[in-house]
C-alpha cells in the first residue's frame, strides 16, 4: 500500500456554522465538489456514498462517518474499493471569516507506485481540490 496525504483550504466569508451547513450538505457537494454526486446521512455510524466521474468513467467510493463534531469536523472513513484511508472536513472561525480544510490521507492500492501516487497526490489531486474550494467559497 502507498499512503498519500492532499489538504486544500479556503477562506469563505461566513460564520463557522453556516459554512458546516454547506459543506456537510452531501447532496450540495455536487454544486462544488468536481464531478462528484453525494448522498448520505449525519452524525458517527452514518454511511455516505460519492460517485465521482464523467459519463460512464468513475467510481463509487463508500464512507462511515468515524467523528462528527458540528460546526468543527467531520471524519470519514473510505471503505470501497476504490479509495481507502480517511477524509477530514475541518471549519474554523476566523474573525469575521471562516477557514474550511478539506484533507484526503489515502491509502492506494500496492500496484500504485509511490512515486506516481504522490504525482497524483501532488498534482491532480490537489488541483481538483483547490478548484472544488474555490466553487465552494462562490457558493458561500
Amino acid at each position: 500500500m502507498t499512503d498519500v496525504e492532499i489538504t486544500s483550504r479556503v477562506l469563505v466569508p461566513a460564520e463557522p456554522d453556516t459554512a458546516w451547513r454547506l459543506a456537510m450538505d452531501w447532496p450540495r457537494q455536487g454544486d462544488w465538489m468536481l464531478a462528484t454526486r453525494v448522498s448520505g446521512g449525519q452524525g458517527v455510524g452514518a454511511t455516505v456514498t460519492a460517485r465521482t466521474g464523467l459519463g460512464p468513467v468513475g467510481f463509487t467510493d463508500t464512507m462511515v462517518i468515524t467523528e462528527w463534531y458540528p460546526p468543527h469536523r467531520c471524519v470519514v472513513r473510505h471503505t470501497g474499493r476504490m479509495v481507502r484511508g480517511t477524509g477530514v472536513f475541518e471549519v474554523a472561525s476566523k474573525g469575521t471569516m471562516s477557514e474550511f480544510s478539506w484533507t484526503e490521507r489515502l491509502r492506494l492500492p500496492a500496484r500504485v507506485p509511490g512515486r506516481l501516487a504522490r504525482w497524483l497526490a501532488g498534482g491532480p489531486g490537489r488541483w481538483v481540490m483547490d478548484a472544488s474550494l474555490r466553487r465552494f467559497r462562490r457558493l458561500v
